[in-house]
């Protein structure tokens, strides 16, 4: 939350209630504690854009410019908002690593 300035990484919106703390690897799949809680292993979200990043269905490439699966419909796209113009507001190498291990995944449900 401190580290976004307290509004999603994407789209600058800064209502809490609609905020969440994703994680670029899950936990679940990390190695240790410490990548746990690695700062830039996380991304502040809105909750939409946070479903989508939690099941792969988006992901960012290494400029942090927005990357929407295949199977994402128009229509689909367009109800949530989802334009090619969506980026991470800032992105550091530290923010790389982990997004290349996500967009790993991402590729693997996009082929």
């Amino acid at each position: 939350l401190q580290y976004w300035g307290g509004a999603c990484a994407v789209t600058g919106i800064a209502l809490p209630e609609v905020l969440r703390a994703s994680h670029a690897r899950p936990w679940a799949e990390c190695a240790s504690d410490a990548e746990r809680l690695d700062v830039f292993n996380g991304l502040l979200l809105v909750a939409h854009l946070d479903a989508l990043f939690d099941r792969f269905l988006i992901s960012f490439d290494d400029a942090g410019r927005i990357l929407i699966a295949q199977r994402v419909s128009d229509e689909d796209r367009q109800r949530l908002g989802l334009t090619a113009s969506l980026a991470l507001r800032w992105l550091t190498d530290e923010h790389r690593a982990y997004l290349a291990w996500h967009r790993g995944r991402w590729e693997q449900g996009n082929s």
